[in-house]
């Protein structure tokens, strides 16, 4: 299991043992009718997560594979049958996404990973590069900033009932449990091993803000979850956004969390290696929150007068995350330097957060 048929020419440096049976997807291709002949040419393809990604081809077409690491975690095939699902209810719809050929959960075919096929993105991380374009030109890195403000607008307006998620989620007491289940969460990592607890600055105080002023009217909808820069593709030409990536966190909740997300890490003049760092916020010269929060208002009639509050919970969620690679890190299960890094970026999320319940200015 596992290795590739000398018939098939997998190319580069990838290890496709125990990642893919070649013969296993060329079969499985050829059921779905996808091209014929050998397939070839397998690359890495870097990503946000510990998910593998591989490009290839076949025939005249070209593919990107997408299933769960190496070492699978208890929970890699139901996220990856939920990616699959959601992909498939944005197929018509406007929202730039990976554009899914098809998926597979049946774990006897890929080595025990779920799986799924897309075409592959004509675009640019910003995290890591800007093409010369972009690098040399303030008006379209500040148009970045609306086209991905544009996205998470699309995708806050789609009626997910429609579009068959009703059960994705749920959305009935969504945000009074938020505070809570992320607390729980930070609570659980006292578990680790040499795990010191996580000294994130004034917690308590963020969370009971929080609970005392969480929105009592908002309307669900769809979420991605994790919105920020290093989530999205940039179109290699221009601002526009060509796929919102990484839809793990995806669910049927308050799209707006997903503004607050941008907002909590959108680089900062004053903090352009911090919780915002990458290419993007190196260049500088970009929109401001205030812009964002605006130009959100007119792509979409949810009321935008409570940003403060889910930019803290953002920074509160977010940080409870990032804590848990240090806890691992601690227990030896993730790089030290990784959870250092990240613990420090925790703290910091946790710091912005008590100075906007203190009154700081969020735009």
């Amino acid at each position: 299991m596992g290795s590739a048929s000398s018939a098939d020419q997998p190319a580069g440096e990838v290890d496709l043992e125990g990642i893919i049976n070649v013969d296993l997807l060329r079969s499985w291709m050829d059921d779905h009718h996808l091209e014929s002949g050998p397939l070839r040419g397998f690359h890495a393809i870097g990503g946000g997560t510990q998910n593998v990604m591989l490009g290839f081809e076949r025939g005249e077409r070209r593919f990107v594979l997408r299933r769960g690491p190496r070492h699978l975690r208890p929970t890699t095939n139901f996220v990856l049958a939920r990616e699959i699902r959601i992909l498939n209810a944005l197929r018509d719809n406007a929202v730039p996404h990976p554009r899914l050929i098809a998926g597979n959960t049946d774990e006897c075919l890929m080595n025990g990973s779920a799986f799924y096929l897309m075409d592959p993105i004509e675009g640019f991380n910003a995290a890591n590069e800007l093409p010369p374009l972009h690098l040399g030109s303030a008006q379209v890195r500040q148009q970045m900033g609306l086209a991905m403000i544009d996205a998470a607008a699309a995708l806050g307006e789609i009626d997910y009932r429609s579009v068959g998620l009703a059960d994705l989620g749920r959305p009935d007491g969504f945000l009074e449990r938020q505070v809570p289940r992320w607390l729980k969460e930070l609570h659980s990592y006292r578990r680790y091993d040499n795990y010191p607890g996580s000294g994130l600055p004034n917690i308590d105080t963020v969370a009971e803000w929080l609970d005392a002023n969480t929105p009592q009217s908002w309307r669900p909808g769809i979420m991605h979850g994790d919105f920020h820069v290093a989530n999205v593709m940039f179109d290699l030409h221009g601002p526009q956004v060509v796929a919102v990536v990484d839809w793990e966190m995806c669910t049927v909740g308050d799209p707006l969390l997903d503004v607050g997300w941008l907002l909590a890490t959108w680089p900062r003049p004053d903090q352009p290696h911090g919780i915002g760092d990458s290419a993007l916020a190196r260049a500088g010269n970009l929109v401001s929150a205030k812009e964002l929060i605006d130009r959100y208002a007119q792509r979409s009639d949810r009321d935008v007068s409570n940003m403060r509050w889910y930019t803290v919970l953002a920074c509160l969620k977010l940080g409870v995350l990032l804590e848990g690679t240090f806890a691992r890190a601690c227990a030896g299960f993730a790089d030290p330097g990784v959870g250092q890094h990240l613990h420090r970026l925790a703290q910091q999320l946790l710091r912005r957060a008590s100075m906007l319940v203190d009154g700081a200015d969020l735009l």
